[in-house]
């Protein structure tokens, strides 16, 4: 993956960054002081060696049926499949 160049803007007073350019510095209240600087983004570095283990298929982990906490509300416990399973997140 290649490199890309972006741009941010920085209080030459405070250090402030912000991906704009501001007339008022929001840390430091002083006035003009922002200063455009080319900074270089590389892709996420190391991403492929961040996860040891070989990627499995997901037909192959084993699924476990765990009791489910009613919420008490009976549309969310039918759209939820009977309530909340324990350590898992909905949105």
């Amino acid at each position: 993956m290649t490199k890309k160049n972006k741009t941010q803007f920085f209080c030459q007073n405070c250090g402030h960054q912000s991906l704009k350019w501001l007339g008022k510095c929001p840390s430091c209240s002083e006035w003009n002081q922002f200063a455009e600087e080319e900074i270089s983004v590389s892709p996420a570095a190391g991403l492929e060696t961040q996860f040891h283990e070989d990627t499995i298929p997901i037909c192959a982990i084993a699924a476990e049926e765990r009791d489910r906490i009613a919420t008490g509300i009976g549309e969310m416990d039918r759209v939820l499949g009977g309530g909340l399973v324990p350590g898992s997140a909905v949105l």
